[in-house]
């Protein structure tokens, strides 16, 4: 089975990344680009076929180690092999 992972900055948290992507679409001559956000996306194989398993699986890889839930919101998808 396969997750799909987003994480992403936390509504109100700074994101220094995201400023400057933002800058730098502007000087590209974007400028009707506003507020720019910057994630991460994981992808990873899970020998699990149960999906309740995997799900909890995945979701504690988030809690534990892939995502700093004090400041970062994540979400996932499960594709079956």
């Amino acid at each position: 089975m396969k997750a799909r992972i987003t994480i992403t900055l936390k509504p109100g948290v700074l994101d220094p990344q995201g400023k400057a992507i933002e800058g730098a679409l502007h000087a590209l001559g974007f400028g009707g680009v506003d507020d720019v956000r910057q994630g991460k996306y994981i992808e990873v194989e899970i020998g699990e076929s149960d999906p309740d398993r995997a799900k909890a699986e995945v979701e504690r890889m988030c809690e534990e180690l892939l995502a700093n839930t004090v400041i970062e919101n994540y979400s996932y998808e499960l594709e079956a092999a």
